[in-house]
């Protein structure tokens, strides 16, 4: 209810807060634990349009009970009107590039 999809100033699409979201605050689901995909992981629609940054307001958690799932929490309050950004990290960069 607080989130919404629009345009990105980083890139294409991206996760935008429709009103101000306090730090520390668990979003949703960002990606499922399979095997057979990619990385061993599929993404929801929140991991799908969450951009990249350097400067993230954003973390992937894990529950310890739950690591079938990846969580998105918010580092610090958000405002409302700006990108949720996070920095890529889920898996490694090949290492040739």
């Amino acid at each position: 209810e607080y989130l919404a999809i629009g345009p990105s100033q980083i890139h294409g699409a991206g996760i935008l807060a429709t009103e101000d979201i306090p730090g520390e605050v668990v979003i949703g689901i960002t990606h499922v634990y399979d095997p057979d995909f990619q990385h061993d992981y599929i993404r929801t629609p929140l991991g799908g349009f969450i951009n990249h940054s350097e400067t993230p307001n954003c973390e992937l958690i894990e529950d310890d009970k739950d690591t079938d799932y990846k969580k998105l929490k918010t580092l610090f309050k958000i405002e409302q009107g700006k990108e949720l950004t996070l920095k890529y990290s889920l898996y490694d960069i090949c290492d040739y590039l």
